[in-house]
């Protein structure tokens, strides 16, 4: 066989892959998509419940919703990625996400629901299927492209809860234009990846040839890393659903404290960066999740305590580094902790699912005790325990281990 035709042979018997450049935008407007539709809401609470009539407790399904999604959706989506392939199903991803958008923005209570159920279904396959995605294309800077996708992911959470109020009020747009506009992020994600839809049969190719197991399951790190995922889940969709609440509580106007929660979320940015850096040049993680652990548990302190703005400034900054190195670490656990792309996958299927169910319970939980007790006292002395646990959970987690 000439030169020329084996050439042609290897051309054909190669998947067409986009360039790395591509994938990397991608990935970096998936994660923009994934999570804008959460975090705009918590500014809007207010509105949206004056408007349709809301408790506090179903004000916090509004985010309760999509973690149920989570919890729910996520155990089937490692099978969806392998039958259709990754790049396939994570577009699919974004076009669930573009029909809950505008359903929910709609008004009524019903679609508000539905739609926020199918925006989690989206989030979703996203949550399980990129640190799989990001162990395969990129094995030997796992760790700096996990920093990648969670600062992208960190920088669209702190810009929707900073313009939520501004296109709500400033804007006109009411609160269903504001969270309707995050529907502009998801069309330019689905363009973008696009090109990823002619790759054939690398992801599928890829973990087929890779041993499939259920052994995630009855792996106590496994657990660990899910409870440390589901923890630092429960304290940042508490966080993000009522900080503006309890800022205002302390005397805080409600545009001001949404750029608040939005300042916290900037924060995050250079924890979410640095930690799976870190965390990827060290073989052993327990002592940064102590410290996280701490950083968060002072940073609710703070915000028992009040006082002065000064203080409630520090805990805000406080948390903003908690949660940022939380969740990326959480994320960077995925994929040092697995040996191979598909345990990847089910490992995040696992930590996504039991780990929302957990977190689940959260906001709902916080918007109960206020309505029990009708103060914030409790419900950040429950935040305070939480950020306890998951220092422990860390602990187990942050071994130098494999599942």
């Amino acid at each position: 066989m000439t030169q020329q035709a084996l050439a042609s042979t290897e051309t054909k018997a190669k998947p067409s892959v986009p360039h790395p450049f591509l994938i990397i935008a991608g990935i970096i407007l998936i994660t923009f998509a994934m999570r804008s539709p959460l975090t705009s809401v918590g500014p809007l609470v207010g509105d949206i419940r004056a408007d349709l009539g809301l408790s506090n407790g179903m004000s916090g399904m509004l985010t309760t919703v999509p973690l149920l999604a989570f919890a729910l959706f996520s155990p089937m989506v490692p099978s969806i990625g392998h039958r259709f392939g990754v790049e396939r199903s994570l577009f699919a991803g974004l076009l669930i996400l573009l029909i809950g958008i505008p359903l929910r923005s709609t008004g009524m209570i019903f679609t508000l629901f539905a739609g926020t159920a199918l925006i989690g279904a989206g989030i979703a396959i996203f949550n399980v299927l990129l640190p799989g995605l990001v162990k395969q294309r990129f094995p030997q800077k796992a760790g700096l492209m996990t920093s990648v996708y969670t600062t992208a992911m960190s920088t669209c959470a702190a810009l929707a809860s900073g313009v939520s109020i501004p296109l709500a009020q400033g804007a006109h747009l009411g609160w269903k234009g504001s969270l309707a506009f995050w529907a502009i992020m998801v069309v330019i994600a689905l363009v973008c990846w696009i090109p990823q839809l002619r790759t054939k049969g690398n992801s599928t190719t890829a973990a087929a040839s890779e041993p499939a197991t259920n052994k995630v399951w009855s792996s106590m790190l496994a657990w660990h890393v899910t409870l440390f995922m589901g923890l630092q889940s429960f304290i940042f969709y508490c966080t993000i659903s009522w900080l503006p609440a309890i800022l205002q509580d302390h005397g805080i106007s409600l545009s001001t404290a949404g750029w608040l929660l939005s300042l916290v979320q900037v924060i995050s940015l250079p924890a979410s960066f640095l930690a799976p850096v870190l965390a990827g040049r060290l073989n052993d993680q327990r002592l940064m999740t102590v410290i996280i652990g701490i950083i968060s548990l002072l940073g609710f302190a703070g915000l028992l305590v009040g006082g002065n703005l000064i203080l409630l400034f520090i805990s805000l900054i406080l948390l903003g580094i908690a949660q940022g190195a939380s969740i990326s670490l959480a994320l960077t656990f995925i994929v040092i902790r697995a040996t191979h792309v598909r345990e990847a996958a089910k490992l995040s299927g696992m930590a996504q699912s039991v780990g929302y169910l957990l977190a689940a319970v959260g906001p709902m939980f916080i918007g109960f005790l206020f309505d029990l007790t009708h103060s914030w006292t409790y419900p950040l002395w429950t935040l305070m325990i939480v950020s306890v646990l998951l220092i422990f959970s860390g602990i187990g987690a942050g071994r130098n281990r494999t599942v």
